[in-house]
């Protein structure tokens, strides 16, 4: 089957109101492939969700959260709940990013948890997944991801599956420069697939989108575009310059041309 290309946009920790204001002025007037051919989705810092929801051309683009808590509400100072993305009139959140699992400390069990409430809220999560340095050196990639993607399966009913996408981001690609070959990719995104059709069924399998994410580039995005198993791209730093995340989204034509 044909999955519907996606390219999500975390900004992380970056940014101001100014230079996100210039970014959506140009994704707005941009020359990118229609909806039904690329999602483009995304994620400013919270404080800038609302600005960017109310400036973004809601027909054309999304705007994600990214992160949120496993808690509707409470003494949880600093986080925020799906419920209040939904308050937003936001459809979407970035969950699981290393940065968090890493940084943070977050475990597979609190972000399958976090990602089932988000869910039971409407809310279509990017859960992303992959495995560090040490652990392809050590030829435990597919291990490493056979234990995320398990947390989250046992929180999960089928239907839920309908509401992820998976990002594939190998920890020792992202923010480093270094990028997985696209063979590498590929492999890893075979593997997902192949788990969810073991694990859950073929057609979970067939339909979910998974996207990679490490040192997404305009310059790589074309020939990783091409792989058969990658749905998409999770970009960090390029998502954050108008021209390069604008070649990024054209990159779709590169899975077009292949099919």
């Amino acid at each position: 089957m044909t999955r519907r290309f996606l390219v999500g946009g975390n900004h992380k920790c970056n940014g101001n109101k100014e230079s996100l204001k210039s970014l959506i002025e140009a994704l707005n007037c941009a020359n990118i492939p229609p909806k039904d051919t690329v999602e483009v989705v995304i994620a400013p810092p919270t404080l800038y969700l609302d600005y960017a929801n109310t400036q973004i051309n809601r027909d054309r683009f999304s705007v994600s959260a990214q992160n949120c808590y496993s808690e509707s509400k409470g003494a949880f100072t600093g986080e925020i709940s799906a419920e209040m993305i939904r308050d937003l009139a936001l459809d979407w959140v970035i969950l699981g990013h290393s940065e968090r699992r890493h940084i943070f400390k977050e475990s597979n069990e609190l972000i399958a948890k976090k990602t089932k409430h988000s869910i039971t809220q409407k809310l279509q999560v990017i859960f992303c997944v992959g495995e560090q340095l040490s652990d392809r050196n050590a030829n435990n990639t597919e291990k490493v991801l056979d234990e995320q993607l398990h947390s989250l399966s046992t929180a999960l009913s089928v239907e839920d599956w309908k509401n992820i996408v998976i990002a594939y981001e190998p920890v020792w690609a992202i923010g480093t420069g270094v990028t997985a070959s696209p063979q590498q990719a590929q492999d890893a995104h075979v593997y997902i697939r192949k788990w969810l059709a073991e694990k859950v069924n073929e057609k979970v399998s067939s339909e979910t989108r998974i996207l990679y994410g490490g040192s997404v580039t305009a310059t790589n995005a074309a020939e990783l575009a091409q792989q058969s198993e990658i749905d998409g791209f999770l970009v960090g730093g390029a998502s954050l310059v108008a021209a390069s995340f604008i070649t990024i989204i054209q990159s779709v034509s590169s899975k077009s041309s292949k099919l």
